[in-house]
């Protein structure tokens, strides 16, 4: 618009000089009213024209200037749109926050008042178990007093005495056991609720762990709740009295017969050569432990003999070996218990209720879940060879699991779970060392990096060694 303006005032002056050379050129020949009437038109033809150009100018700068502003109010709209949407979305991630955050704080809560119970539910049943203890020996010491009077002949108010006194420690027996059951299905419920909490601690501190929102599948609790009672309130003493180590069937026997220390003990299962093993006594009874892991000192890449007859110290690392598991399971109904601890030291566990077959079946695992708190990574009723690197049965591919993932394991398509893989710690980052790493990996939920695991096996019905 400048260089117009300026254009025009050029114009005018260089008009205003011609007219001026034209006057003086046509002086002599032209009258002064001529002349200057001729002047005036050509001025006034040359400022139309630069006006008329001046006009055009100003309509073009008109309508370039109005699409400048539509663009720079669309753009404004589109700004304050996007700052909107922005706020709304502000306002709900601050109201997540705060739902998060409330959940985590009554999880706190819910968390230590679970923990003060459980102290509580501990210190009573210690103390149940102590009157039960003392109970039991008065009720021997009252038998020997029976033995002695029966054989002195005792008169008939003697012998009501004792039968009021047995039938009042019977009676008071049978209360503790009561008691003790009661307080043992409390301890369950804490126990459940307990692992729950902490699930969901994990899931608001860890939002990928929300793909395992089915890990809390757990068919047929009553069903252990009422075997867990079962073992824990049926009298025992009369089937396994008098049993010494070296001729019990199992850890559980063991337990039974009087042993309360975890540690090595030697047993004899039916039809078998006695060999030591592993007993760990937890919740009112014993395991016998069939593998421990805690830190990777044991080389579990081993061949198809060693995992058969087992490896490894009792007291530390081992695998106690396919022919001793199957002459305790074959004896009886077990339960199968993995119990995993992560590297955050984070622990969990599965119950199984399951078979093992012989060496004809190369020792083939049937499992169906029972219980646990962390989801299935193995294959429920499907039967399962063992297999080693150097003895590899076929699971439908080309692809050797044992040599690959390392350790000897059941493995079903080639699937990432492999108790007895190599020991890897979180400083391996390299996916080929995670894969062939010690791992509980469920089919839809993340990888558990695991640093301990141990495998133990228990009694369903302990009438079956009678």
């Amino acid at each position: 618009m400048k260089s117009i303006l300026v254009f025009l005032f050029i114009a005018l002056l260089a008009l205003s000089a011609r007219a001026e050379k034209d006057y003086s050129s046509i002086d002599s020949g032209a009258s002064p009213e001529t002349k200057s009437r001729f002047a005036m038109l050509d001025d006034v033809r040359i400022l139309a024209n630069g006006l008329l150009q001046l006009g055009h100018g100003l309509k073009d700068f008109v309508h370039k200037t109005k699409g400048q502003m539509n663009d720079i109010f669309q753009k404004l709209y589109i700004f304050d749109r996007s700052f909107y949407e922005l706020s709304l979305q502000t306002s709900e991630i601050k109201e997540e926050e705060e739902q998060l955050r409330q959940t985590t704080a009554r999880l706190q809560i819910n968390n230590e008042e679970i923990k003060n119970l459980s102290q509580e539910m501990n210190s009573k049943i210690e103390d149940l178990i102590q009157n039960k203890i003392q109970l039991q020996e008065k009720v021997w010491g009252l038998e020997d007093k029976v033995t002695k009077l029966a054989i002195i002949q005792p008169s008939m108010q003697e012998t009501k005495e004792i039968s009021s006194l047995k039938a009042f420690v019977e009676e008071q027996d049978n209360h503790i056991k009561q008691l003790l059951k009661i307080v043992e299905d409390q301890h369950v419920q804490l126990d459940r609720q307990h692992n729950q909490i902490m699930e969901l601690e994990d899931k608001v501190q860890e939002p990928s762990l929300f793909l395992l929102s089915e890990f809390v599948i757990t068919h047929n609790t009553a069903e252990v709740n009422g075997l867990t009672t079962h073992l824990g309130q049926t009298s025992l003493c009369s089937q396994f009295g008098g049993v010494e180590e070296g001729a019990a069937p199992d850890c559980t026997a063991l337990y039974h017969s009087g042993m309360r220390s975890s540690g090595v003990y030697t047993i004899k299962p039916n039809g078998s050569e006695a060999f030591d093993v592993y007993c760990e006594m937890k919740f009112g009874s014993s395991w016998t432990v069939i593998q421990n892991r805690v830190d990777g000192s044991l080389d579990f890449n081993q061949t198809w003999d060693a995992y058969t007859s087992g490896f490894g110290d009792l007291n530390a690392e081992f695998w106690l070996g396919l022919n001793k598991t199957y002459s305790i399971t074959k004896q009886g109904d077990y339960i199968l218990r993995i119990e995993l601890q992560d590297w955050k030291e984070n622990k969990r566990y599965i119950e199984y209720a399951f078979s093992l077959g012989g060496p004809g079946t190369d020792y083939t695992l049937q499992l169906s879940r029972i219980s646990g708190s962390i989801p299935n990574a193995l294959p429920e009723q499907t039967e399962l060879r063992f297999s080693t690197a150097d003895r590899d049965v076929d699971v439908g591919n080309d692809f050797n699991c044992p040599e690959n993932y390392l350790g000897g394991w059941w493995h079903s398509e080639c699937e990432e779970t492999n108790l007895n893989g190599k020991y890897v710690t979180p400083r391996s980052r390299g996916r080929l060392d995670r894969r062939k790493g010690l791992y509980w990996k469920p089919k839809k939920g993340r990888y558990y990096l695991l640093k301990s695991t141990k495998i133990m096996i228990h009694p369903t019905d302990l009438k079956s060694f009678d």
